[in-house]
């Protein structure tokens, strides 16, 4: 499997992940494999029910979860070549194709929160793993460090990289712990106030003195840097099991510098995140 040859692109608002694995194994055992509950038990993130045809409901139970779970719609079901399902607002389509005596599988996962995309494609890339290891009829172990590879897909798909609007640099980030320890981490573990020095673990090289000027721990910190720009960080839900950093600074008059600085900053902070999540 090589997830190197995963891609990410994004048109119109959503943003299409494209994985393809070939498997040692023809493509009704493939099929098999990826539409009978039974076998998607082994491998899928959820249990699943399915009425195998274009329409059909399908339900999505997750382990340790209570209630009746979440429900789709097959869009296409041709044995043993497509099937496709809408998942609340995703859509996944699973093509099958022979490949000399085995299969090419491609999934196409189609999905809005471009920003999640390594979080997919690393949860995905686990998936196909251990659907390799049922098929092959190994014994279901998929080691890896899901930290480590979910900040490797996000250096692949550039995601990292902040965005300039006239004199504003915004970066959207997903971060691998919640939000309580991401603050914890910027804040010192120390309390914070409006009116306060902003805490160092919320500046950047050139943006280290000013004031706080919005609070709401562990969600929301605001300060006027020295040269009247205004930082600003938000800590909200995100993919996977940690926070989804969005950071803005307004009136740069130097936006370059500013993502470059603060790129460096957002980078160490993940790098922390990491360290953690691995500890």
């Amino acid at each position: 499997m090589n997830p190197e040859a995963d891609t990410l692109t994004t048109a119109d608002g959503r943003t299409a992940l494209v994985m393809r694995r070939r498997l040692a194994h023809p493509p009704a055992a493939v099929w098999a494999a990826i539409t009978e509950p039974k076998q998607l038990a082994q491998w899928f993130p959820s249990e699943v029910s399915v009425e195998l045809r274009p329409g059909g409901t399908m339900g999505f139970h997750f382990p340790g979860e209570e209630g009746p779970g979440m429900t789709g719609r097959v869009t296409d079901a041709d044995a043993p070549h497509v099937f496709a399902f809408a998942w609340g607002e995703d859509h996944l389509r699973w093509e099958i194709t022979p490949d000399g005596d085995g299969s090419l599988l491609t999934l196409t996962h189609t999905f809005g929160d471009r920003f999640g995309g390594a979080s997919f494609a690393s949860g995905w890339h686990l998936c196909l793993t251990a659907l390799g290891q049922l098929l092959d009829g190994e014994r279901i172990d998929v080691e890896a460090d899901r930290g480590e590879l979910h900040e490797a897909y996000l250096e692949q798909f550039d995601l990292g990289r902040g965005e300039i609007e006239g004199t504003t640099v915004r970066f959207e980030r997903q971060l691998l712990r919640p939000a309580d320890a991401v603050w914890s981490e910027l804040a010192g573990g120390a309390s914070v106030s409006e009116g306060a020095t902003v805490p160092p673990g919320f500046t950047a090289p050139s943006y280290e003195e000013g004031y706080v000027t919005e609070v709401r721990e562990p969600e929301v910190l605001a300060y006027r840097a020295p040269l009247g720009e205004l930082v600003r960080w938000k800590l909200g839900e995100g993919t996977g099991h940690g926070a989804r950093l969005v950071l803005t600074v307004e009136g740069s008059g130097d936006p370059r510098r500013a993502r470059d600085a603060w790129h460096e900053r957002i980078e160490h902070l993940a790098a922390r995140m990491l360290e953690l999540a691995s500890s």
